[in-house]
C-alpha cells in the first residue's frame, strides 16, 4: 500500500485548546496505584513531575474511538492511515509548578509527521507539542510524539525488538511489577481507553503482542519518580524520554538511573527482563 502523508503536512499547525482544574482526588490515586510514600498535595501545593497527566484528558465519544479504543478524532491529529499507534517518547520543558486548585488551559498544537522505514516495517511518526498554562504562566510544554505502525502479517508476533545492553553498574536501580489491575488502575487514572493495555485478547489475537502493553507514560512516571527520589530537593528543568521497546505485564522491568558527571543532570533507564534498554531518558535539573 502507498502511503502518502503529503496530504497530512498540510495540517501541521492545527491548534486545540481545552481546560481542567487540578484537584486532589486523581492525585490520591496515582499515589495509590504506584504505592508511593507521597503526601497528598494541599491547595496551593505543587504537585509532582508526570501527575499533570491525571487532568485534561481526551474526552473522545464512542463514536471517535478506533478499533485499538483509542482516539482517532476529535484531537489535533488528522486521521492517520495506520491503525496501530504506540508511544514514542517526549521530551518536556517545566517553566513552573502546577498547583492543586490551579485551573489549567492546555494548549496543543500538531507538529511534527515523517514517514520511516522501521525494523519491522513503515511508520508514521507524529508529534503534538503540549502547552499547559496556569494563572502565573506557561508550567510545561511536552513534544509528545507517537508511532503509527502497519497491522502484523498472519502469524507474526510483535515482540520486544532487540536493543543495547543497560548500564549495569547504575546505582540507582528499582524493581517495578506492572500487573494487570496496577495497568487497569493507570489506565483510568488518565482517561487512556487504548486497548492494548487492559484487553488480553486483544493484545495477543490482534496486535500480536505477548502480554499487555506497559503504557509509555506509565513507564515515563517511574523514571520520573527515581529521579526525585534518587535526588531529593532538585527542581527538573528538562526530561526527555525516547521509547525504544515496549514492556508487558508478564514479567517485571527495572528502572534504572545515575547522575550525570557534571552533578546537573541525570541519566535514567527502564529496562527489559533480558536486560536491554527499554527506554532512555535525560534530565537537567535546578
Amino acid at each position: 500500500m502507498t502511503i502518502d502523508i503529503e496530504p497530512l503536512k498540510k495540517q501541521l499547525g492545527r491548534k486545540i485548546e481545552d481546560e481542567d482544574v487540578v484537584t486532589q482526588a486523581p492525585l490520591k490515586a496515582m499515589i495509590a496505584t504506584f504505592d508511593r510514600p507521597d503526601k497528598v498535595p494541599e491547595h496551593g501545593e505543587p504537585i509532582a513531575p508526570g501527575w499533570h497527566l491525571c487532568f485534561l484528558h481526551s474526552h473522545a465519544r464512542p463514536t471517535q474511538l478506533g478499533r485499538d479504543g483509542a482516539a482517532f478524532a476529535g484531537g489535533v491529529l488528522p486521521e492517520i492511515p495506520m491503525p496501530r499507534r504506540m508511544y514514542a517518547g517526549s521530551t518536556f520543558t517545566f517553566d513552573g509548578d502546577i498547583r492543586v486548585g490551579d485551573k489549567l488551559r492546555r494548549e496543543i498544537e500538531f507538529t511534527d509527521i515523517q514517514l520511516r522505514e522501521g525494523s519491522t516495517g513503515r511508520l508514521i511518526v507524529t508529534t503534538q507539542t503540549r502547552r499547559i498554562f496556569t494563572p502565573r504562566g506557561l508550567a510545561l510544554t511536552e513534544a509528545a510524539s507517537t508511532v503509527f505502525r502497519e497491522d502484523p502479517k498472519p502469524g507474526e508476533k510483535s515482540g520486544v525488538p532487540v536493543r543495547d545492553a543497560a548500564p549495569a553498574d547504575a546505582p540507582w536501580r528499582r524493581t517495578m511489577n506492572p500487573g494487570p489491575v496496577m495497568l487497569f488502575r493507570y489506565s483510568a487514572i488518565t482517561f487512556n481507553p487504548h486497548r492494548i493495555h487492559y484487553d488480553r485478547s486483544y493484545c495477543t489475537d490482534v496486535e500480536g503482542y505477548p502480554g499487555l502493553v506497559v503504557h509509555g507514560p506509565f513507564a515515563q512516571q517511574c523514571l520520573f519518580d527515581l529521579l526525585r527520589d534518587s535526588m531529593p530537593g532538585r527542581r527538573i528543568k528538562t526530561f526527555a524520554v525516547r521509547a525504544r521497546a515496549p514492556l508487558f505485564d508478564t514479567a517485571p522491568f527495572d528502572v534504572i538511573g545515575r547522575p550525570a558527571a557534571d552533578g546537573k543532570g541525570a541519566e535514567l533507564w527502564t529496562v527489559t527482563p533480558k536486560g536491554t534498554i527499554a527506554a532512555q531518558a535525560t534530565a537537567t535539573l535546578q
